[in-house]
């Protein structure tokens, strides 16, 4: 365990607070536009990970705990009693893990593009690419990540956006990047998901990759309360490509658990 750091945040809205959290190599700034659509009901708090975007770089490796240790400090230093929250990707890791460890901090969990129930050949794909950054350099697999993360229909429109993305990765310092990667690649939540009593919403995009439809009805299904959404059509960067169609369901679940 590392110490907790002061992440650096941003707050939009008013209502209940709400806790916003990144995935690897992204920073708040990624939940912008979702927090546009929902700042009318809810203070919107997004917050770049340690060593990621002005966020202090840590001293050393760490992992999913010291993560959570770094959401509740941020939950402490804003005197925020009871909070929604939820995460993309790495991000959906996070939120679970700290409503296990705070149940009495959390209002409902969001679980956006986050992957649990790994089979060995899940597990082995999403290792190789770890190592294979590793081996080759991250800038060496951008391209393959990117294609994953986004649809081709809109690589070929938004190209901008793609090395805006790419950007993001090669500004993150590489040791944190490949050290929140090994926390993904190696989180397994599915012994514990049954522990996370909030309402949750899960929610995935139907051409998800390392995030399927298949592993987030597993998801689902071992959350106690639980509600499940596909959106057809889409890969992984959900909030970057269609944030559009991300807000109406989050929204939708938020205000039923408020």
């Amino acid at each position: 365990m590392s110490k907790p750091i002061d992440c650096v945040h941003s707050i939009v809205g008013s209502g209940p607070a709400l806790f916003l959290i990144h995935g690897i190599g992204a920073r708040r700034t990624g939940w912008s536009k979702l927090a546009e659509a929902l700042k009318d009901r809810f203070t919107c708090i997004s917050y770049d990970l340690r060593g990621h975007g002005d966020s202090p770089l840590p001293s050393g490796r760490f992992g999913l705990d010291d993560l959570v240790d770094d959401l509740e400090l941020l939950r402490a230093k804003l005197g925020i009693e009871r909070a929604h929250v939820a995460g993309h990707s790495l991000g959906g890791m996070i939120g679970p893990a700290y409503a296990r460890r705070f149940p009495e901090r959390v209002i409902s969990v969001g679980l956006l593009s986050t992957a649990a129930f790994r089979t060995e050949d899940d597990s082995a794909k999403v290792k190789a690419v770890v190592a294979a950054m590793r081996e080759r350099g991250i800038g060496n697999v951008l391209d393959t990540l990117t294609a994953r993360w986004f649809t081709d229909e809109f690589a070929a429109r938004r190209p901008d956006v793609i090395e805006w993305r790419k950007r993001q990765v090669m500004d993150t310092p590489a040791e944190v990047f490949l050290n929140v990667f090994d926390i993904y690649a190696e989180t397994e939540m599915s012994p514990w998901l049954h522990q996370v009593v909030a309402p949750c919403l899960v929610l995935t995009g139907e051409f998800d990759g390392g995030c399927n439809p298949r592993l987030n009805r597993q998801i689902a299904e071992a959350l106690p309360h639980s509600e499940l959404v596909i959106l057809d059509g889409l890969k992984h960067a959900i909030l970057i490509e269609a944030s559009d169609r991300v807000a109406p369901p989050v929204r939708q679940f938020l205000l039923a658990n408020s």
